[in-house]
């Protein structure tokens, strides 16, 4: 037992309990590198991307892999900006106008992208239009994907960011290292705070993030079948 955990009882559970919300936070991650993989999947099969897929490096630290998954969205945000350019481009100034107005049936939205695609890839599949639509017509790209990169950014650049993501003992000692009694119980609920905080809002926003993905690859299934 530390020192430090004779003068101040409560330590120990504080280490736990940052140890239980840091593997919160990367099973969080882990879910978003896995959506933003389907996603980029998605775009690479039907609409001719080459997006890479990405992967947890279990040997760095919180906020090298969050600066992995910021340079995969930040690739899919460009990608899917250049979609809006393409049909803005091919079509009519009328036809590109029906594909954001709401009162239009999806139908044809997805007919008249389809078309576009077809253009510019020079063969499309089925799904190609209703993977256009589904993006260009969702806050997925511009509110849900924004909103986690920042939350993100905030976490690479917080008290969690030079955290190991897989060697929590070590990973959380590097915090602790040679700080004893007051000043590594306020380092501890400094952390523990940073980590309640963080992982709250990076849980909802993540959750909204996997939900529109969803929502794209199940019409994908759909129209597969």
């Amino acid at each position: 037992m530390m020192l430090s955990d004779l003068l101040y009882p409560d330590n120990p559970k504080r280490r736990q309990e940052l140890i239980h919300l840091h593997q919160e936070l990367l099973d969080c991650m882990s879910t978003n590198f896995r959506a933003t993989n389907e996603l980029a999947g998605v775009l690479n099969e039907h609409l001719g991307c080459t997006i890479t897929h990405i992967q947890m490096r279990e040997s760095s630290t919180v906020k090298e892999n969050c600066d992995i998954i910021i340079q995969a969205m930040s690739e899919i945000q460009h990608q899917v900006q250049k979609i809006d350019s393409d049909m803005k481009e091919k079509l009519e100034p009328v036809l590109y106008q029906k594909l954001y107005d709401i009162k239009e049936p999806e139908l044809e939205k997805i007919a008249i992208a389809h078309k576009v695609f077809s253009i510019v890839l020079g063969e499309a599949t089925s799904t190609a239009g209703m993977v256009a639509i589904k993006l260009l017509g969702s806050n997925l790209m511009t509110l849900t994907v924004s909103k986690l990169v920042s939350l993100l950014a905030q976490i690479g650049a917080s008290v969690l960011g030079g955290i190991s993501i897989t060697v929590l003992g070590l990973g959380i000692e590097m915090i602790l290292h040679a700080i004893l009694g007051a000043v590594e119980r306020n380092q501890l609920l400094t952390a523990v705070r940073s980590y309640e905080k963080h992982l709250a809002e990076f849980k909802a926003a993540s959750e909204k993030y996997q939900r529109a993905i969803h929502e794209v690859t199940s019409s994908v299934r759909q129209q597969v079948q």
